[in-house]
């Protein structure tokens, strides 16, 4: 298949994406992505890109190119040019593009993130060459406007939730990455279950079962993954300030726009350490020092449908998981009986969680990491996610 690649992000930013065209390159099929400038999570364009350097490349078999764009900074009004500037740049590059053999590319690949807009070049391509579109949605819009603190009731929330049906109801397919965006979308675009496929994420090369330790002096405990608002990572701050004294300690791995506010908020206390947004590569060594892994959402029933990509890691490592976190994500750690889960946003229920972790004899804990592997080898794994991936293109190609 010759497979035309809409995603705003790509790397060297984190995202799956990239590892995912890379494996449909190792599968035979020409790739071709279009994406912006890297600049997340920090808004600033990555060094090595600036001035619109490197906007064509190949990596590991995969072209691409980069569109220029405004990049997030920090505050609303950059956020929301940094997301129409990618449609708009990519929308012009894409509209005479072709594949190596000079026709149009047989499928284009949607990879949604925030914001959906970012599917507006694939309509653009879908209207002048009928190529068919496969959407994967990873962030449910306009709903995640609302994390942001974006209220329903507002002209702003009305109007992308207009945007947002537009776009998905352009869509010849959507692969979503929670069961529960299933009824969503016919709730609240009228889109039918014969246009929606469930795929879940799986977890990047790396990520293996490690041998159970016995906890030294302290358990530790790892949160990995991006730090924003909608990830509600000031539930774990607020539990570390109530388990001091314990024989806990609280490890953030990530980045992202709250990083800061909650270094601030967690100023005095030694139970916790930050370190900043790390390389995939070394994630692996991070989780091997955890005794359990961490997963919190904000409060919301809309946020509450979906499935952080994490969970996937934290299953792969065959790591148990302690959750502040509601909907599809408890429903996964109980089915699995691979740790404990509470409220979203509840910081007695996290302390009382992580106590009742740290109650647990060395048999138990052992026994929920090896039932997170075998969940996620079950339902997860990257072998299977391709598989139906490729699947799903080829069934919608020109």
């Amino acid at each position: 298949m010759k497979i035309l690649v809409i995603c705003q992000y790509y790397y060297p930013e984190p995202f799956r994406i990239s590892d995912i065209c890379e494996e449909l390159v190792k599968r035979g099929h020409e790739v071709f992505v279009v994406t912006g400038e890297p600049n997340y999570p920090e808004g600033k364009i990555y060094r090595g890109y600036e001035n619109h350097q490197h906007s064509d490349e190949v990596i590991n078999g995969v072209k691409v190119h980069r569109c220029p764009i405004i990049p997030r900074k920090t505050g609303n009004l950059y956020r929301f040019l940094n997301y129409f500037s990618f449609p708009h740049q990519a929308k012009r590059y894409v509209k005479n593009l072709k594949a190596s053999d000079g026709k149009p590319f047989d499928v284009v690949f949607v990879n949604q993130l925030s914001p959906v807009m970012m599917a507006e070049p694939a309509i653009k391509y879908k209207k002048k060459f009928g190529t068919h579109i496969v959407l994967y949605c990873l962030d449910l819009w306009p709903e995640s406007l609302v994390a942001g603190g974006i209220k329903r009731e507002s002209l702003i929330y009305k109007v992308f939730h207009s945007i947002s049906k537009r776009i998905y109801g352009r869509m010849d397919r959507i692969l979503v990455t929670s069961r529960m965006f299933k009824q969503y979308f016919k709730e609240e675009f009228g889109i039918g279950d014969d246009t929606i496929e469930y795929l879940p994420q799986y977890a990047e090369d790396g990520f293996e079962p490690q041998p159970f330790k016995e906890p030294e002096n302290k358990v530790n405990l790892v949160f990995a993954g991006n730090i924003g608002k909608i990830q509600s990572v000031e539930t774990v701050i607020r539990a570390a300030e109530k388990m001091k004294g314990k024989h806990v300690h609280f490890h953030i791995v990530g980045g992202g726009s709250e990083l800061n506010n909650l270094k601030r908020i967690a100023a005095g206390l030694e139970n916790i350490t930050f370190y900043g947004r790390r390389p995939l590569e070394e994630m692996p060594f991070f989780y091997s020092k955890a005794d359990a892994m961490l997963v919190t959402l904000k409060a919301d029933s809309v946020l509450s449908l979906t499935l952080p990509g994490k969970v996937q890691s934290y299953m792969a490592a065959g790591k148990p998981i302690i959750g502040a976190i509601c909907g599809e994500t408890a429903s996964i750690i109980k089915d699995a009986n691979c740790g404990f889960c509470g409220e979203a946003e509840d910081v007695a229920g996290l302390v009382s969680n992580i106590s009742d972790f740290l109650d647990c004899d060395s048999e138990r804990k052992n026994r929920m990491g090896i039932n997170a592997r075998i969940y996620y080898e079950k339902f997860f794994s990257k072998v299977s996610f391709s598989r139906q991936l490729e699947r799903f293109l080829s069934e919608s190609c020109r």
